[in-house]
């Protein structure tokens, strides 16, 4: 008969209640079921430490370190039931007839690549199709291609002059035209699926210039799984009303955080005031706003967002509009596209539980955002 151990009993009570508060990957404050006080549970190179007596004087893993413990692992049984996996469209139908009893039936030679042909055993009509990429002249693979190396850091017209090697002539304006076409695409298919983020979420601003006018690029970026929840351009920096930007991070996670870590700009004091700040204690988001250099409070993952917009920033000498579909791509790149070494070469997607499949990642989710415009 397995012994039951009184502290791992208490320490997922502690975990279903939902009685602790992720600061960081290292840090959590787990309220204590006897007092008002919090503990920190801090995580070393080799185990959870906790500035409670029990694991203190007693040397034992206490109740708290459990309750960290199943924190994580319900919280990763969460991600894996809700997981979204964004498969290949597979042509699987005929498009007259919706018949099943398809069959492929050669190859239709354009002048830049081949489509695959199918013929309706019902029906007897054939058909071919190019979701996503109906009426366009390039191959796309070339498209994707060229949406991969932009976003990789290349100018428009180094992505033209590359292009080049693979056969296709294209001028950096028709780049710009199919990222701004399938940034739109794809962000208004991104929408309906909802990221499993942290309970820490991260806000913090840019400057960058518009047509040689200084704006401010205002981020909001789940600290766990470094997903870009929502970003905002605002004319200034003090005085800006930041809510709008917490609200969308609401509507995106579906959820508001249970810690939010700004600077100490006003900014985000007033709209976590508006939007966050709640009567009662156990429903409050908890707002850090001292960052430092080092130590559980730095902005070291913002930062490096901050550094990725400037670089693409730089490349690009300057943003030609508020509007611009540069900033959404980039956000569509940064969450499903490229893969962080802090999250063992995941996606910031993948860690939230939503996984695209397919050797072509764009193309799978260009094909998907067709598919649900056309549902």
């Amino acid at each position: 008969m397995t012994e039951i151990n009184p502290r791992e009993e208490k320490g997922k009570e502690i975990a279903l209640k939902s009685d602790l508060i992720r600061v960081s990957d290292y840090h959590y404050h787990v309220h204590s079921q006897t007092s008002k006080r919090d503990y920190d549970v801090i995580k070393t190179v080799t185990n959870w430490t906790c500035n409670c007596a029990d694991h203190v004087f007693r040397h034992v893993c206490c109740k708290h370190i459990h309750a960290v413990e199943f924190s994580i692992k319900i919280r990763d049984e969460v991600r894996e039931k809700n997981k979204v996996t964004i498969q290949p469209v597979i042509i699987d139908s005929c498009l007259f007839c919706k018949s099943k009893e398809i069959k492929k039936y050669g190859i239709r030679h354009n002048k830049n690549y081949d489509i695959q042909r199918y013929v309706c055993q019902d029906c007897h009509k054939t058909f071919s199709t190019n979701l996503g990429f109906a009426k366009m002249k390039h191959n796309p693979k070339g498209v994707t291609t060229a949406m991969q190396l932009y976003f990789s850091g290349e100018s428009l017209r180094n992505v033209s002059k590359s292009l080049k090697l693979l056969g296709m002539d294209v001028t950096h304006q028709t780049v710009y035209n199919w990222i701004k076409k399938y940034t739109e695409l794809m962000g208004k298919y991104i929408e309906k699926i909802t990221p499993q983020v942290g309970d820490a979420w991260r806000a913090d601003e840019i400057f960058v210039k518009i047509r040689g006018d200084l704006k401010y690029v205002f981020a909001l970026m789940d600290d766990e799984t470094r997903y870009l929840i929502a970003h905002e351009v605002a004319d200034r920096k003090e005085g800006h009303d930041a809510s709008s930007l917490f609200q969308k991070g609401k509507e995106v996670a579906g959820t508001k955080p249970k810690v939010l870590i700004t600077d100490g700009l006003h900014s985000y004091s007033e709209a976590y005031r508006k939007e966050f700040w709640e009567v009662d204690r156990t429903k409050r988001t908890l707002h850090i706003r001292h960052i430092r250099l080092q130590g559980d409070k730095n902005n070291n993952k913002m930062e490096r967002l901050n550094g990725e917009i400037r670089d693409r920033e730089k490349v690009m000498r300057g943003l030609k509009k508020k509007d611009t579909p540069i900033l959404k791509g980039y956000e569509i790149y940064h969450n499903y596209f490229r893969t962080h070494e802090g999250l063992d070469g995941k996606t910031p997607s993948e860690a939230c539980g939503i996984k695209i499949a397919g050797d072509n990642k764009w193309i799978t989710l260009i094909q998907n955002s067709s598919t649900e415009v056309l549902l």
